[in-house]
């Protein structure tokens, strides 16, 4: 019998727990063997090997070289040193222009806003009603003079995966880099960057199971930037730093778990996924946004016509769900990605975001469906 203290957590989107296995294989570095990973004597040298296994995780994960993977703190500043890096080594009066897609997360678009200031053309595509790029308007709007086209491979609001594969011939046809913010899918779907081709593509530790504080990004090698952050040239001169090693340890352990577990996870989450969704939409006027087929399998964001999603999410209690990304929970407008997508401002407030994990189960997931219901048909009465 579930009791109001237990907390049922449906906002893996925003961040996950940390996988046991994970965590235990970190704390030995934050309490026997903290050295600094660059001092030379023997405890640094068996630290660099830790990070040295790790790299080597994270890229058996991505199907890239170790050399090809670079740590940060996180996604937000990848996409940051991705993007102002791609730049600071372009020449302007040539290639001139970045496109991006409007639905992207906001450490996209305030990245592009800010180049727009420093005087780049920034084009912002829109998506079709299902979320998906509508290709035919990229072919019209890209040009030899596009630098680089940015578009995430998986939504963090609606789960929509695009077409990444596809999209990269398209840019590398007009000789733009082309760069996938791929935080929501990586460790969750399967993820290769030799078979898509990608130029840059960004990671986060916290969205599959590893700590906070810990992401990165992969670039091919024969693509050159200049580097965010400048030092001790760390991270093979591409992010200076001292190396979060219980973070990279942390990062690569839940790689090789997420290899090894991938299509059972994806079994396992999708079903309780599905249970929720098709019983939640069997309250009147329900609807889910974003493609029905294309998506990741634990996310399913529904809109609850008429009921604001604030009031809900308050009602719920110890559920936890979201209203929208992260990010932005706390501010009062509507979901720049619904909106996008055609919402109503009205239908964009009633949308919530169930975002799951390996962690749910059946039993918390049925008990969800009967609270959401409850609520809401004590509203409607």
């Amino acid at each position: 019998m579930l009791i109001n203290k237990d907390y049922i957590y449906l906002d893996n989107a925003a961040t996950t727990r940390i996988d046991d296995n994970v965590l235990k294989e970190m704390i030995p570095f934050m309490s026997e063997f903290y050295a600094n990973s660059s001092s030379s004597h023997l405890m640094g040298k068996k630290v660099k090997n830790e990070i040295v296994n790790a790299r080597e995780l994270v890229a058996n994960l991505l199907n890239a070289d170790a050399s090809e993977i670079v740590f940060t703190s996180g996604a937000t500043e990848s996409i940051n040193a991705v993007l102002k890096g791609i730049v600071a080594n372009s020449d302007k009066t040539t290639k001139p222009q970045i496109i991006t897609v409007a639905t992207e997360h906001s450490a996209i678009l305030n990245t592009c806003k800010y180049l727009e200031e420093i005087g780049f053309e920034v084009i912002y595509l829109p998506v079709l009603q299902s979320g998906i790029l509508d290709i035919a308007n990229l072919k019209n709007v890209i040009s030899e003079r596009t630098l680089v086209l940015s578009v995430m491979l998986a939504n963090n609001e609606t789960g929509v995966i695009q077409n990444i594969k596809e999209i990269t011939k398209i840019a590398h046809q007009f000789e733009a880099l082309m760069m996938t913010d791929a935080t929501q899918a990586v460790g969750k779907i399967p993820v290769d960057v030799k078979d898509l081709d990608i130029d840059f593509l960004i990671f986060s530790g916290h969205k599959f199971h590893a700590p906070k504080g810990i992401g990165g990004f992969y670039y091919k090698q024969e693509n050159k930037f200049v580097p965010l952050i400048h030092g001790g040239g760390q991270e093979n001169n591409r992010r200076s730093g001292t190396s979060n090693t219980s973070g990279i340890v942390g990062i690569g352990k839940c790689a090789e778990i997420s290899l090894n577990q991938l299509d059972q996870d994806i079994e396992y989450i999708k079903k309780l996924r599905d249970r929720l969704e098709q019983e939640l939409l069997l309250i009147e006027g329900t609807f889910v946004n974003g493609h029905s087929a294309e998506r990741l399998h634990n996310i399913t964001n529904i809109c609850f016509p008429n009921i604001e999603a604030d009031f809900l999410i308050g009602m719920l209690r110890n559920i936890c769900v979201s209203n929208g990304s992260a990010c932005h929970s706390e501010l009062i407008e509507p979901s720049h990605v619904l909106i996008e997508m055609g919402l109503s401002s009205e239908d964009a407030f009633s949308s919530i975001r169930f975002s799951l994990s390996k962690y749910n189960t059946q039993e918390k997931i049925d008990y969800t469906i009967s609270k959401v219901k409850e609520i809401v048909n004590n509203f409607q009465t």
